[in-house]
């Protein structure tokens, strides 16, 4: 099927072209246009648990990742108000977790640091709550800091669909939500988990370290060191099928 043959919405002013089934952050990633997101992840069912992503769809807030992709949709992204927003909640989860991005591993590679660079996000704005969460270290291969932990579910959930294990849940409500073990003792040694797990690769932040390798690649030439988060989630995106010619 040609694009032209694709239903549409529009997109900021543009026409997006989708298929049917596609999101409408799906549709917007692969046809080149950047909605701001955090803990989307293309290889699972979105969940819109961080509503960074949060549209207006014929004028009604969605989160983008959930929001169904509809022939006559006239979606905004791109304005003061959401920019406004997603900053709001990008320093909030700044100022509910330790998040110290000069002496973190993850800088560099971690997408809450690269996407409040992208919105200009230079400080907290709020007052900062310091958890104090102790960390795993008792694995001698992955390290766990749950003091960064911004309650996006994706560990939860590789660990469960992809890796088979449920190594990792969720527990507690509100300000009480926190990261956990699933194991009796609480601690990650006394889990099945391995270094070639879908887990390990999927956090967003510094929560899972791999012990042994820290700085490896120098900040500073890390993946959002080079080039903004916007640009490489396109890069990442699939694209449409160009036709063919006979």
């Amino acid at each position: 099927m040609n694009e032209s043959d694709l239903p549409s919405f529009l997109l900021d002013g543009e026409e997006i072209p989708f298929t049917p089934g596609q999101t409408v952050i799906q549709a917007a990633l692969t046809a080149g246009h950047y909605i701001p997101h955090l803990c989307y992840h293309p290889e699972f069912v979105p969940h819109g648990s961080c509503k960074v992503c949060t549209v207006k769809a014929n004028g009604r807030p969605a989160a983008a990742c959930t929001l169904p992709a509809q022939a006559g949709l006239a979606v905004e992204s791109d304005t003061d108000e959401l920019n406004d927003l997603r900053r709001t909640l990008v320093q909030m989860l700044f100022a509910e977790g330790n998040h110290f991005c000069p002496s973190c591993e993850k800088s560099g590679n971690c997408m809450l640091q690269a996407l409040g660079y992208d919105l200009g996000v230079m400080t907290a704005g709020f007052r900062h709550f310091f958890p104090d969460r102790p960390v795993d270290a008792s694995h001698p291969d992955i390290l766990l800091d749950f003091n960064r932990c911004i309650f996006c579910k994706l560990c939860v959930r590789a660990s469960e669909e992809v890796d088979g294990k449920g190594v990792f849940s969720l527990t507690g409500r509100g300000i009480m939500r926190h990261l956990i073990v699933s194991a009796e003792s609480g601690r990650l040694a006394d889990t099945d988990i391995a270094l070639t797990d879908k887990a390990l690769e999927v956090c967003p932040v510094g929560v899972i370290l791999r012990k042994h390798v820290g700085f490896a690649v120098p900040i500073g030439r890390r993946r959002y060191d080079e080039r903004p988060i916007s640009a490489q989630a396109l890069d990442d995106a699939p694209r449409m099928m160009e036709p063919k010619h006979g």
